[in-house]
């Protein structure tokens, strides 16, 4: 599994997805979802929100 390129924490197949989602969808190197959630200056649990969204729409960057 990949680690955020930015703090090292292991990350998970949704914050990958999140990171693809809303930032580059061809990325190779991720944020985890605090850092992520700075760089896009919006509250983790936002992107929280945005995840469940996705994947109640059947996204398939999400499971």
């Amino acid at each position: 599994m990949s680690a955020c390129f930015q703090c090292g924490k292991e990350l998970t197949y949704n914050e990958i997805g999140a990171f693809k989602k809303f930032v580059n969808r061809g990325a190779s190197e991720f944020l985890c979802k605090s850092c992520l959630a700075r760089r896009l200056d919006v509250p983790v649990e936002l992107i929280d929100q945005k995840i469940e969204h996705f994947k109640q729409q059947g996204c398939t960057l999400f499971i």
